[in-house]
Order: C-alpha cells, then structure tokens, then sequence
C-alpha cells in the first residue's frame, strides 16, 4: 500500500465532508488549517491536521514538502460537453462580422452543424480526441466531470457518445458521470415533425441507454424554439423510468420555465440560469435542486452573466461549471470560471471555490468521493505555486497557479515553480 506524505503545507483549504451543498452564508466559509499535513494511502485521504499533530514514519513512499502552497480541493465540472468531432472558430468569426446565431444556424451552423460532424466521425475517434481534453483538464484541476451526448441527435450517434464517454468512465482516474441529452435541439428531418424526435428518444434511444447503462443522468434543453416545458418533463419522466435523474438546461435565454419543471421533477441541477426573476429564484431556494451557473458561456456569448449574488442571498444552492463546448464556450479551465466568478458575478473567492468543488460534487453526486479534503475520499487535490492567499487565485486570472495535480492518487501534473 503506497503512501504519499504532503507537508509543510502553507494552508489547506476544503475540509470537512458536508452532508448537504453549501447555502448562504455556509458558502463564504471555507474550513482551513495553516502549516498543516496530508497523509494519503492507497490513492484515499487517510489523515490530515496541523503540522505539530503529525506522527512522524520513516514508512512514507514519497514525501512532497509543500513550503509556500496552498493545497486545495480538485476542481467539480459538473457541466460539459467535451465529446465532439472538432471545433467551431469559423462561427467564431462569423459572430465578429455580425452575423446572429439564427443566422449562422440558417447556414448551417450551430448544434446541428456539431451533429453532422459527430455523425461522420467513428467511435474510436471520438475517443482519442475527448481523451486529450480530459487530459488537458486534470492539469487544469479538475478531478469530476459530467459529460453530455446531443450532438448526436440520432439513435446511431447519441448511442456512439454515449458509449465514447462509457470507455472514459473506464479508463481516466477522473470521476464521471454520462448525461444523455438527446433532447438538444431538433435534427432537420423532424424540423416539423417535433412529435416523431421526442417518440424517437423516448421509444428509440432510451431503452438502450437503459439496457446498457450508458447515462446516469437525462437532460432537455428547455427553451422558446426548442423545447417546451412540457416536452421537457415529458421526456425527464421517460429517462426517470429507466432510472436517469434529471438535469436540466433551463433559462438561458428567457424564463423559460426550465427550473419549475426542474424543482417539479426534483432535478439534481438546473443549469444556466442567465434569466431569473425574484419568483424564479424564490422557488429554486425552496428547493433541494442545485443551480448551476456557466459564466464562460456567457461571456462566450456576450450574454449577461447569471445572477449570482441574488441567487445566494436568497439561499439557493449553487455550483459552478464550464459548459466545455465547442460552439458557446470552447475552454473546460475551471480557475478562469471561478476568476469570472468573482470578477463579473461579485462571488466572494470563498464562495467561488466552494461553488466549483463541494457543489459541484454534489451537483453530479460524487461529493461522498471527492469535492473536499476529508478522510475516506479520493486522492484529489490540486497543489498551489506559491501565493500569499487564496483571494489571490482568482485576482491573478491570467495566471496558472498550479504547481501539481493528484488525481485518484496519481500525479497528472507538475511544474518547477
């Protein structure tokens, strides 16, 4: 059994395994120790406290002496999109120019122009290229992740990414959790026929998802021009039959009634949130659902930002996430969502990192594994280079902070500063 001794910790932040997520004021604490210590054995947290505490062992497998850092949570993406065929800069510039997102789908663009490529591309390809991005991704600091499918948005193809991000679930010591999302947008064969799609991924999709235990998770896109709030709980109601809890992508663009249908259906999380009203908030806080801000799809999009300040006075549960994709935010760095956090949302630093590690494990149910320092959870921590203070995280935004990375008790990276 390997043992992995870090000391001389500066402060280690995190701690403590809470049994709900983190409201209102809870949020803006963070349990800490100065010149603390972290005992680690096979791949799991075995001990931590003060530095005085420490019972000293010539038995440690390796010793990392972390003089001048800090020692944090890995980061919990609870919203992605990671698996896709390629990206999407031409639409990028197309929005420069002027052009307006209908625009650009009338051209072919948008989701379904991520479709069409995600159909043509093979399995194995698939996988090859969302394994660099879960790489690329653990040196960033994140040790959870959820992944979406619907760029599919067929039988054949939301089962292929379904089934991509089965063989991550395998293969990458990250925690992940599959989220079907079937329910993106509407392919062009049932433009008119909105009936005939939801029957597809209610009779077609779902029973195989099912069969083959390829999704813990159903999504809807619940939107005006998508779909409405009762083709959403619809098509929750079905995935719940086979066991898939629900997740919404609710009130990005207007109030769309995703979070009532959310809170309705006992969702795990609605997710964007850029449009709320009091009403809206109000009921989110009466809740055990947990509201999921993207503030790099907002930026992304020059969309405004989600009301975080409001959404945690009024005692709303909320995480933060990327919404990783390749058409609204093409950039899975947690540290610059929880810059952005801070810097356009008003979130205190507190807030911010507790949103993006406890929340966001309890946003996709792993918060008994990893999201905090606490004994019997994974190996999951990120490493600071040297920094006065934790404020200073997301002040220096342009900055990578990380100096080393552990995920399930494996080192992923490492840097000389």
């Amino acid at each position: 059994m390997a043992t992995i001794l870090v000391k001389n910790i500066k402060k280690m932040v995190g701690l403590g395994a809470p049994a709900a997520p983190l409201r209102g004021n809870d949020l803006s604490r963070v349990d800490s120790i100065e010149n603390a210590y972290l005992l680690l054995e096979d791949k799991v947290i075995a001990a931590y406290g003060a530095m005085e505490e420490l019972k000293q062992s010539p038995g440690f497998d390796e010793v990392i002496d972390a003089s001048g850092r800090f020692l944090m949570p890995a980061w919990c993406d609870s919203h992605t999109h990671l698996v896709f065929a390629a990206s999407r800069e031409e639409e990028f510039v197309d929005k420069l120019k002027g052009l307006t997102y209908a625009e650009i789908a009338a051209r072919g663009g948008g989701i379904l122009n991520s479709a069409r490529k995600l159909q043509a591309a093979s399995e194995d390809e698939l996988f090859v290229s969302a394994w660099k991005r879960l790489e690329e991704l653990a040196k960033w600091g994140t040790g959870a992740v959820e992944i979406k499918s619907g760029y599919g948005l067929s039988p054949e193809a939301e089962l292929k990414m379904l089934r991509v991000i089965k063989r991550l679930k395998e293969k990458s010591p990250l925690s992940i959790k599959a989220t079907f999302l079937g329910a993106h947008t509407y392919p062009p064969g049932y433009k008119d026929d909105h009936a005939g799609y939801i029957h597809s991924i209610i009779h077609e999709m779902l029973p195989v998802i099912g069969a083959e235990k390829l999704a813990d998770y159903i999504d809807v896109f619940c939107e005006h021009g998508f779909f409405s709030p009762e083709e959403t709980e619809m098509i929750c109601r079905a995935g719940m039959q086979y066991g898939l809890k629900a997740k919404i992508h609710a009130n990005q663009l207007n109030l769309s009634g995703g979070v009532e249908v959310g809170v309705k259906l006992g969702a795990v999380s609605v997710d964007h949130l850029e449009t709320m009203d009091q009403q809206t908030i109000e009921l989110l806080a009466s809740s055990d659902t947990i509201g999921t801000m993207l503030p790099t799809a907002a930026f992304f999009l020059r969309m405004p930002f989600q009301p975080a300040r409001q959404l945690i006075d009024a005692n709303c549960a909320v995480a933060l996430a990327t919404d990783f994709n390749p058409g609204s935010s093409p950039s899975g760095n947690m540290n610059l969502v929880v810059a952005m956090s801070c810097i356009q949302m008003k979130m205190l630093p507190e807030e911010a990192i507790n949103a993006a590690t406890i929340n966001g494990a309890f946003a996709m149910e792993v918060h008994h594994e990893t999201g905090s320092i606490a004994v019997g959870k994974k190996a999951n921590f990120i490493l600071t280079k040297e920094i006065n203070s934790l404020a200073f995280i997301p002040y220096a935004f342009g900055n990578n902070l990380i100096h080393r990375v552990m995920i399930n008790g494996q080192w992923v990276s490492c840097t000389n500063q």
